[in-house]
């Protein structure tokens, strides 16, 4: 899904598509590679300006639009997705940059002109640009870098070195001795060259108040944009590709090899999209805030590393495996992939350092934290009732507690009434926020949270009535009996059988991977009714008491020494018709049944298991040499851990808005896993020799404890289905490519 959330975002990225489809095709621009690399005005600049295209982040005041920063990240993603030609992503960053940091005589005298359609461009770093004088004006001498757009601009934001800091000031290109050469870019959609300048005189009200962390960090996030529309494009491509293209008289993307790429593709542009509409989103807060709202640009800083980190080295690879995916046409000039892959290896070449990016991410993660606001609309009344509720609890013992959160609907908020409040996804948000706020963890019934959707939609009231309450107070404990030694991701091919005898049913087989077992009160079941039906249709859905003649509880010892699971005998157990949920033969309707309004969890990526380390506490408590050795590994494991978080900020915000939240969610469940597995690597790594000794037991602690948590890995993996397994899901649900025949 693109960085945009709304109808907004939407309207404004079709109007581009449209846009670019009818006024720069690439076949077109193909023409005009000369002409673009020096620096001439393409012809439908002045089209994108009447759009208001380049001026939506500027404000009102100086004849913009007045939008966000999040606004023109998703004007700038489509025209990545689109390769529009020409001085847009330069223009946008050197008038971002004024608004952002310029005196108000320069936001005065340059952002109408930009608004009006003046071209701009933008220097990171400072070449050998030396900067000398003071009072009403500075001399600057010297050569910069090659500057994206710097041979066509109207207007330069360049570095310069002033008493060995580097200093960002504003010089029309057309001043006494500015001069320009152009270069042969790797980007031919856009020129690229060189300023000189000789003892130029620059205004002192031209200086910015800029500093050097603060202009990289608004440029990194307008180029991410750019780059999240450029590898998406290529994904787009390579799909629908594997969907036509044939090899052995099938289309290669029946193969499960091409399947697993090209949803590992999918997953990692959707990582992309979220840092970079995390960063956007920052961006906008701090670019409101005043200026004793430190923690907004704190804030903006970090998302924008985190963004940096996540995106820009990813969308060359995305390209690149896209490129390889298409086989030799991929490689071909005629192909149009090589002209993004162009543009996206352009964008890591100019904006900065990657290892340094990755560090930055890292030092920001250990002073500061990122918080996310949901976005909800706020219902001061229905806060008032759940805050009220919450503090009473606060004084009442933990059984006590729990009792009276049940009674008030806030164990299971999202369950209709008497059993919860029908709370949609904004009433949801508003109660975890109060949870919070008074530091009290909001209660789960676990397993349960699986069980009692099916009993509350295929139940009697008499299931509904003895078993739903008991578990929100915490009197019953669930355990889910649906794996088997042969029957893993495959449910449907599962043995365990139910025969029908006299007052119901006698359950035989075996189920395995069954966590709370050795402790749960009560168990649901699928079993096999009808072996003469289908697969899926001969399979009942039962409620299993845990304590009856016949069920054996086997603990499972894991490679990390623990017995979290169980297997569970099931020798000729008696279930009583009351004991049913739904009709013999819905066993898989009432399995697949969530309610309508699900239950919102938002919480952050977890590290590893039940024995968790925060990456960020292991890296403070290192000694400093050690901590600075660690910064980006930090960096980049925090980063990803940032996207993971934005994804799912998304899927919430989705569903306030009434849309779909599904790819996000599918996106989400596949890359969380194997990030997690990385982190708890990398903190084993951090503990050293330490990690080798003491991981068994319930009480382990520093390195013994990191290395139980890296052990604990395989049932993140594993569980809920394997990342193979999703990654078909994803493959055939969601980007529509066919089945393997069999």
């Amino acid at each position: 899904m693109p960085i945009g959330i709304g109808a907004d975002h939407d309207a404004l990225a079709d109007a581009l598509a449209r846009f670019a489809a009818r006024e720069t095709p690439v076949e077109r621009t193909r023409t005009r590679f000369p002409h673009l690399a020096r620096g001439e005005r393409p012809d439908h600049w002045e089209q994108l300006v009447g759009m208001g295209i380049p001026s939506l982040h500027i404000a009102e005041e100086y004849d913009g639009a007045g939008a966000g920063l999040l606004e023109l990240a998703v004007a700038l993603e489509q025209s990545g997705h689109g390769l529009i030609p020409g001085p847009l992503l330069p223009t946008v960053t050197a008038s971002a940059v004024v608004e952002a940091h310029g005196t108000d005589a320069v936001r005065k005298a340059l952002l109408p002109r930009f608004a009006a359609g003046a071209t701009g461009a933008c220097g990171l770093e400072p070449g050998t640009v030396t900067l000398e004088g003071d009072g009403d004006e500075v001399i600057a001498t010297g050569t910069t870098v090659p500057i994206l757009g710097g041979i066509g601009a109207d207007i330069l934001v360049l570095a310069g070195q002033c008493d060995e800091k580097p200093v960002w000031f504003v010089v029309p290109s057309d001043a006494d001795g500015v001069g320009r050469v152009a270069e042969e870019g790797v980007d031919l959609t856009r020129d690229i060259g060189r300023i000189h300048l000789s003892e130029v005189r620059i205004p002192a009200d031209h200086i910015l108040g800029a500093l050097p962390e603060e202009v990289a960090a608004l440029t990194v996030v307008l180029q991410c944009a750019e780059a999240v529309g450029i590898a998406r494009w290529a994904q787009e491509t390579s799909l629908a590709y594997a969907k036509i293209r044939e090899q052995f008289g099938r289309p290669i993307g029946s193969f499960q090899a091409i399947k697993h790429k090209c949803a590992q593709l999918f997953i990692r542009v959707e990582v992309m999209t979220s840092a970079v509409w995390d960063a956007a989103t920052a961006a906008t807060a701090a670019t409101a805030a005043t200026a004793a709202d430190g923690g907004d640009r704190e804030q903006a800083a970090l998302a924008a590393a985190r963004a940096a980190t996540v995106c820009r080295r990813e969308a060359v690879d995305v390209v690149l495996d896209c490129l390889t995916l298409l086989g030799g046409i991929g490689n071909t000039w005629e192909h149009d992939i090589h002209l993004y892959w162009r543009r996206a290896v352009s964008l890591l070449a100019l904006g900065g350092s990657q290892d340094e990016w990755t560090r930055r991410a890292g030092e920001l993660a250990l002073a500061t934290e990122r918080h996310a606001a949901p976005g909800v609309e706020d219902r001061p009344e229905f806060r008032a009732r759940v805050a009220a509720t919450i503090a009473e609890a606060g004084a009442l013992d933990p059984v006590s507690a729990r009792a009276l959160l049940a009674e008030r609907g806030l164990v299971s908020p999202h369950y209709p009434e008497p059993y919860g409040l029908g709370a949609d996804t904004a009433g949801q948000l508003i109660i975890a926020e109060e949870f919070d706020r008074a530091e009290m963890a909001q209660p789960t019934t676990v397993i349960g949270e699986w069980a009692l959707p099916s009993i509350l939609q295929y139940g009697t009231d008499e299931q509904t009535g003895r078993l739903v309450a008991p578990t929100l107070r915490g009197e019953i404990v669930w355990c889910q009996l649906f794996s088997e030694p042969g029957a893993g991701s495959d449910l449907a091919s599962l043995t365990t059988s139910a025969t029908k005898v006299d007052g119901g049913w006698r359950i035989d087989g075996s189920k395995v991977w069954n966590s709370k077992a050795h402790e749960a009160h009560w168990g649901i079941c699928l079993a096999r009714t009808d072996r003469d039906a289908p697969k899926h249709r001969g399979i009942s859905f039962f409620l299993v008491d845990m304590s009856a003649r016949g069920v054996e509880v086997r603990p499972l010892r894991e490679a990390n020494g623990d017995s979290m699971f169980n297997e569970v005998i099931l020798d000729g157990v008696f279930v009583p018709d009351a004991d049913l949920v739904g009709a013999p033969g819905e066993g898989w309707k009432v399995a697949r049944t969530t309610l309508a309004n699900e239950r919102v969890a938002m919480g952050t990526t977890p590290v590893a298991g039940g024995h968790r380390f925060d990456p960020i506490e292991v890296a403070r408590a290192l000694v400093p040499r050690s901590q600075r050795d660690a910064l980006p590994a930090l960096g980049r494991i925090t980063s990803t851990t940032g996207a993971l978080d934005a994804l799912a900020h998304r899927s919430v915000l989705k569903r306030l808005s009434g849309l779909n939240p599904g790819v996000e969610a599918s996106a989400l469940k596949a890359a969380s896993a194997r990030h997690i597995t990385d982190a708890a690597a990398q903190v084993l790594e951090w503990f050293g020799p330490e990690a080798a000794v003491g991981s068994l037991g319930p009480d382990v602690s520093g390195g013994g404890r990191a290395a139980k948590a890296y052990l604990s890995t395989p049932s993140l993996l594993i569980g809920g289905g394997t990342l193979e397994i999703q990654l078909n899901v994803i493959s055939e649900q969601i980007l529509g490519l066919p089945r393997e025949p069999r």
